[in-house]
This record gives structure tokens, sequence and C-alpha cells, in this order.
């Protein structure tokens, strides 16, 4: 498998608004290595880097994302925090494995972890020094020692990660970013779809009416201000994002 590129190479050419054109040739490289087709990345956990977070947020600190949709800036904020969130969670459940998960299980969580860790550098390497701080997760809620309360979680995680990328893809303007989105959010619906299966096997939860709407049998697109609503307990920082009017 390609070496992944190096993220702090990456973010010295793609610095502020700058980075806005992201190169096409860093793009595709990332797009190839990771995000398509839901490729598993358990072979190559030895090139995933997880380095400590530069100029990480406090918790009880305000994070503005500002007026997402009218600059690329503030939905690729949007997504990276979310990619924040569900990397950390799924490292805290490798590292503390829920009792009598077996190697299936673990299997599963931990390429779902990898493919998270690389979309969150994705999106850090994308915006450089336009990227909110390192986030602090707050995870009290949630039994890290029960099967249901990991899996239940992680399928919340995982169906609002995906109506968050269904709503604000329309708020992209490079065409680059939205095909990055696309990929990433075929990724997501997959987790989804483990998730459910592991939850409640040989049922239809994968496509239940939390996840698809059941009026136009689409997958739910909830806008930025709703997710966060949804995400705000999971973070100690208070995220503020403005949508875009209709």
């Amino acid at each position: 498998m390609e070496k992944l590129p190096n993220t702090t190479d990456v973010s010295q050419l793609l610095t502020g608004r700058e980075s806005a054109a992201l190169g096409r040739r860093v793009f595709l490289r990332y797009i190839g290595a990771t995000a398509a087709g839901g490729v598993a990345l358990s072979a190559c956990q030895n090139q995933i880097v997880d380095p400590a977070s530069r100029g990480a947020a406090r918790a009880g600190d305000v994070i503005d994302l500002g007026d997402i949709g009218y600059d690329d800036i503030g939905v690729l904020n949007y997504a990276y925090a979310l990619e924040q969130l569900e990397a950390a969670f799924y490292m805290q459940v490798i590292m503390m494995p829920f009792a009598g998960m077996n190697g299936y299980e673990r299997t599963v969580l931990s390429e779902i972890r990898d493919h998270e860790i690389i979309h969150r550098e994705l999106f850090k390497a994308a915006l450089g020094k336009a990227a909110i701080p390192g986030l602090t997760p707050n995870f009290s809620s949630i039994n890290f020692n029960s099967r249901a309360s990991v899996l239940g979680t992680a399928r919340v995680f995982e169906s609002v990660g995906v109506s968050a990328y269904n709503g604000a893809g329309r708020l992209l303007k490079s065409t680059d970013y939205l095909t990055l989105a696309g990929k990433i959010v075929s990724v997501e619906a997959r987790h989804t779809a483990i998730i459910s299966e592991m939850l409640n096997p040989m049922t239809t939860s994968f496509a239940g009416d939390d996840i698809v709407d059941p009026m136009t049998a689409l997958g739910q697109a909830r806008k930025p201000s709703e997710v966060l609503a949804l995400v705000r307990p999971f973070i100690q920082e208070t995220l503020n994002g403005m949508d875009q009017p209709q």
C-alpha cells in the first residue's frame, strides 16, 4: 500500500485561506490512499500516526466555525470537528475493549478507528493554519465496558456523521472538496451498516427510519446547527457555526 503523505509536509504547503485551493496532486494522493471504497487499513497501522494535537483547545472554550456555507473553510472545519470526535471515540474503544469483545469485533472497530484517524488528519492537513484547535471529548455518558453502550454510541456517531455530510455537501463550492466529502460519506455509511448489523444481526437496522428518511427513502441530511446540537454533549468545548440561509 502506498505510504500516506506526511501530514506536516502537507500542512506547510497549505496554510491559512490559501488552503481553500488544495493542490490537486496532494488531494488525489490522499483519496487514492485512504477514503476510496472503504479500504481496510489494519495492515498499515504502523503508517498511521496520531501526533499530539498542536494548539489544543481547553474545555469550556468557544470554537467559532464561522458562517458555514459562505466559505469552504467553515465547512471543512465543521467536518474536521466531527472527525476529531469519531477518531477519539474509536481510539478509546480499542484502548479499553468492552467486556467480551471478540476478534471479529476488534478487527472491525480497529479498521473504523483507522479510517476516522485518516479522515481527521486529511482535514487537518487541508486546512493548515486555518484549522480549529484539537477538541476535548466528553465521553462520561458512555460505558466503555458495555458492548451495547459502545456499539449504540458508535451507530449514533456514524449515522449523525452521514447526515452531516449529506446536509453540508451542497454548501461546498470546490468540486475537489465535494468529491472528497462524497468519498468519505460513503465510507461512513458502510460504518453505519456494519455496526447496525453487529448490534441487530439479520434485521433492517442498517436502513432504519433513524438513518433513511421513511418518506423519501434517502439518507437523512441534517443542517450543521442540528448536527452540532446532537454532538454537543460529547465535546467539552462549545462549537458555534451558522447555517447558510435557505
